[in-house]
């Protein structure tokens, strides 16, 4: 059987991404940022996280990478020390760039709040930028739909749809969802990397005869210029598909600080602590 692509892309990983305890009594599956899987330049950490009230995750710092948020159900409500202020819903798009500094809290809105929360590194001329916001309603995500397969283009391009965000670092996120006995092929910047997580559901990934992969885990793609999917199973399946260029840039974590050398993260910390270069706000406020 012929390919779709040149190179196609296979799965050359899988991890499960297990539960466990994050904030202040939320649940998260954390795919990506895990012992398994450390990171996947760009990308720093994949969460899929469950938080009912009184649970959340109160005020918190941010430098040097941006976050995804994409509401499955319920809602998020955000405040950060800037004063920008918002909920996001089922279907919902938050691209927070924090760049030189935010201190926010995400609090659930509804009895039951999914979602995912995926980070994305900056580059280290980008890290100390302003911060910024791109929100997207639901309503304003393109979608197309084929043969059976429906996708939400969150980020970068699908069945010719193209989404409006801004990605400073170059990133694709397209959520989709296929009906039982379809198949799609998606096109791929050939030197990124790659990943997909499956939301619910089950499917066939990059070979027609790998063995089908289940509701929870994260597929680390090998380099190609596309992904095969099928869906042989008698129910839907849900998953993203997430790519982006590599930065190629040493990385310095300290929890939600990530530059690229260790100084600069102690000199994050001082920053922090000391309230300046971005945390001038941070004796002054709390949220709400």
């Amino acid at each position: 059987m012929s390919s779709a692509f040149n190179t196609p892309r296979f799965v050359l990983n899988k991890v499960l991404a297990k539960s466990q305890h994050e904030g202040d009594g939320a649940v998260v599956r954390r795919g990506i940022g895990r012992s398994e899987l450390k990171n996947l330049d760009p990308f720093l950490m994949l969460d899929h996280f469950s938080v009912s009230p009184p649970a959340g995750f109160p005020d918190h710092p941010h430098r040097g990478f941006e976050t995804v948020t994409y509401m499955l159900e319920g809602g998020i409500t955000h405040q950060d020390f800037a004063g920008h202020k918002g909920t996001i819903r089922a279907g919902d798009v938050q691209w927070m760039t924090a760049g030189r500094g935010i201190i926010h809290s995400e609090m659930p809105a509804e009895a039951n709040n999914k979602g995912l929360q995926l980070w994305i590194n900056l580059s280290s001329r980008d890290k100390m930028i302003e911060p910024k916001y791109q929100e997207l309603p639901r309503e304003n995500i393109p979608t197309a739909e084929k043969d059976g397969v429906e996708v939400r283009v969150i980020a970068g391009e699908a069945m010719g749809v193209q989404s409006p965000v801004y990605t400073r670092t170059p990133t694709m996120f397209l959520v989709f969802s296929m009906m039982p006995g379809s198949e799609w092929h998606q096109s791929i910047p050939e030197s990124w990397n790659c990943f997909v997580y499956v939301i619910e559901g089950e499917g066939v990934f990059g070979s027609p005869s790998s063995s089908p992969s289940m509701a929870h885990h994260v597929l680390v793609l090998s380099l190609g210029d596309g992904l095969s999917v099928w869906n042989n199973s008698s129910k839907p399946i849900r998953f993203v598909v997430v790519g982006g260029e590599p930065l190629n840039e040493p990385v310095a974590q300290y929890g939600p600080f990530v530059m690229n050398t260790q100084s600069e993260i102690e000199k994050t910390i001082e920053d922090y602590q000391q309230g300046r270069n971005g945390f001038e706000m941070r004796n002054y406020w709390r949220s709400q």
